[in-house]
């Protein structure tokens, strides 16, 4: 049995290298990836629309982005190109579509387009058809205008791929999304960004200490995390100014803050009261600390982001930690996990499914790693996601609850990983120096 002090360090650091047997018995969750037949989608390769020696390098970079967005979405199987017919089709009157919607192809929905540089500018005109739909096939039409570069193809690729995701899909694509994260690759913990995919990763805080637990503001105009410099604090780093601003000082240790979904509140865990780490609430200007439980060694709150009116958290208030819930005002607490070691707990975008780090069974001498589970909170029902790849935690949904950002060990080191919410199409997305506690943009 750990001791209180183990307890309360653990969970504030919540660094997790514990043992875990078997697998459980896994129950059906619903979670919005792959329910039902997934639509049979074939991506052509966009057609250079000119001779403009400038599309070969943009050309590569949106093929390769859009076909990754679309594969990573999860409501499609992509047909693979090797099944395409000859001859790449930049333009509606170059589509044979018995030829796309038969075998060996038989796809539902085909994407297809240009692209050319011109005067330093890239234009891009992308389609998607009904290929079985032979009175009426066009789904969608877009053209997109950018100045040229590599960056700005990734980025139309995401835009399109985006339409395509929310027109078929009827959810907003991530493809435009952010994940912020902790890397240690400048010889300090500091907080760094990426795209969604892993592309453009790059600092964005430059203090020389230790930061920990980044969470971006619902509207992406600010990053809070903490960071210890006379004692661990609650810092702000502004995205809209590309900067350190300013965030009250509270007494003792805080740690792990998290927004509520209207942006209005934080939920962050401190040592300002009693001496242990309990909930806090505040205003998001850090105005109004209210502290919602006391003296039970508790940390990492999040608030639902449906609803705003309950909080899940870890607690070692019953020996080692667990995740509880409660209500936004502190009452009502109730604990969601029954054994082992539970942390890091996530709201899907629905309010309705928590993902969260658990050694399901935990004790001297019995072998295996912490692994990411999904509950149904209404049920109780759990899908273990990840199963004998190192240490997994600090789970992140990504804002259309389709994917789930994490960290894990699997590779030898702690990176950061994606994974859809059904448990396949796992990717890693950093591998430089060690990165660690990523979080998803909203949008």
């Amino acid at each position: 049995m750990l001791n209180k002090t183990r307890i309360h360090f653990t969970l504030l650091f919540i660094f997790i290298a514990l043992p875990f047997t078997q697998i459980l018995a896994q129950d059906q969750i619903k979670t919005g990836t792959n329910i039902g037949a997934p639509i049979r989608l074939a991506a052509s390769d966009f057609k250079q629309a000119n001779a403009d020696p400038a599309n070969g390098p943009l050309l590569s970079a949106f093929n390769q982005t859009l076909w990754s967005d679309l594969d990573n979405a999860g409501i499609f199987e992509m047909v693979a190109k090797s099944f395409y017919p000859s001859g790449t089709p930049g333009a509606p009157s170059d589509i044979n579509l018995s030829a796309w919607g038969n075998p060996p192809v038989n796809a539902a929905m085909l994407a297809f387009g240009n692209l050319g540089a011109a005067s330093g500018k890239v234009t891009v005109q992308g389609w998607l058809y009904d290929v079985k739909n032979t009175s009426s096939p066009q789904v969608l039409g877009k053209e997109y205008r950018e100045d040229a570069s590599t960056d700005n193809a990734r980025l139309i690729a995401h835009r399109f791929a985006n339409e395509i995701i929310t027109r078929l899909g009827g959810i907003p694509g991530v493809a435009e999304t952010k994940i912020y994260f902790i890397s240690t690759r400048s010889g300090h913990k500091e907080l760094w960004t990426m795209d969604y995919d892993g592309a453009n990763q790059h600092q964005l805080t430059h203090l020389d200490s230790i930061a920990l637990s980044p969470r971006v503001s619902p509207d992406n105009s600010r990053v809070a995390f903490s960071a210890l410099g006379s004692s661990w604090q609650i810092r702000m780093y502004s995205l809209d100014l590309s900067r350190m601003v300013s965030f009250p000082h509270f007494g003792g240790g805080n740690y792990s803050p998290a927004w509520s979904s209207d942006g209005t509140k934080l939920a962050f865990s401190s040592s300002m009261g009693t001496g242990s780490s309990d909930i806090y609430i505040a205003d998001s200007t850090g105005a109004a600390p209210r502290r919602l439980t006391t003296g039970k060694t508790d940390v990492s709150p999040v608030f639902n982001p449906k609803t705003n009116t309950q909080i899940a958290f870890v607690s070692g208030r019953s020996g080692l930690p667990q995740i509880y819930i409660m209500d936004a005002d502190g009452s009502n607490v109730q604990r969601v996990t029954d054994q082992g070691y539970a942390v890091s707990p996530s709201w899907s975008p629905n309010g309705l499914l928590l993902a969260f780090s658990w050694v399901r069974h935990y004790g001297p001498g019995i072998p295996g790693g912490a692994d990411l589970y999904v509950m149904d909170v209404a049920s109780r029902q759990i899908v273990q996601l990840t199963h004998d790849g190192g240490r997994n935690d600090f789970p992140s949904w990504s804002p259309d609850g389709r994917h789930i950002v994490f960290q894990s060990t699997r590779s030898g080191t702690e990176q950061v990983w994606s994974v859809l919410a059904d448990g396949t199409h796992l990717q890693q997305l950093t591998r430089e120096g060690r990165n660690t506690q990523p979080n998803w943009s909203y949008r």
